[in-house]
């Protein structure tokens, strides 16, 4: 099988948070939102990394990925993703996501062989939530940023990404949290 790398996108300021990392939050469960991810992503068969800067995520452990090239928001982030990935499988998931089953995961990961998988809701892409095939989505990632455009929607497009169907109840675990309203507090 294709090695499986995943990636917590945790390189937000979390302006909206107040400052404060939103991987850090506890999730309903208990764990923190990147603790929670990680137990998910590594029962799935990946190796986990986080994806940019993200100091406060130092005390987990964890390898950090810094963006390539850094400063782009997040397509700098996936191009790192990727190449870390040396050309296998690679999952992206962004930090903000506390209520992602072990179920959805699993058919993330099990999805049919395409060059990007990620839910498609409302005509837009779901990117950070995606597995991609980093030997196929690498070159057009890199275009992109050769070009001048950060557009993930575009990265998807261009790379012919497929659907991930979702159920009702599946789009609702990909709520993110994005003030503390939405975190409960």
């Amino acid at each position: 099988m294709t090695p499986l790398v995943a990636g917590i996108f945790v390189g937000g300021a979390g302006r909206r948070m107040g400052g404060r990392p939103k991987g850090l939050l506890r999730a309903p469960d208990g764990e923190t939102i990147v603790a929670r991810w990680r137990g998910l992503l590594a029962d799935a068969g990946a190796e986990v990394v986080l994806v940019g800067r993200g100091e406060a995520y130092a005390p987990l452990g964890l390898e950090r990925v810094r963006d390539e090239p850094e400063g782009i928001g997040p397509l700098g982030g996936l191009v790192a993703l990727l190449r870390r990935a040396r050309g296998g499988r690679a999952i992206a998931v962004a930090c903000d996501m506390p209520h992602v089953s072990r179920a959805l995961v699993g058919r993330l990961v099990d999805a049919p062989d395409a060059a990007a998988v990620a839910p498609e809701r409302e005509g837009r892409w779901e990117p950070l939530f995606a597995r991609y095939d980093a030997a196929r989505v690498l070159p057009v990632a890199e275009a992109l940023v050769a070009s001048g455009r950060r557009a993930l929607q575009a990265l998807l497009d261009q790379a012919g990404a497929t659907a991930l169907g979702l159920t009702e109840g599946e789009a609702r675990e990909l709520r993110d949290w994005d003030t503390p309203q939405d975190a409960g507090g």
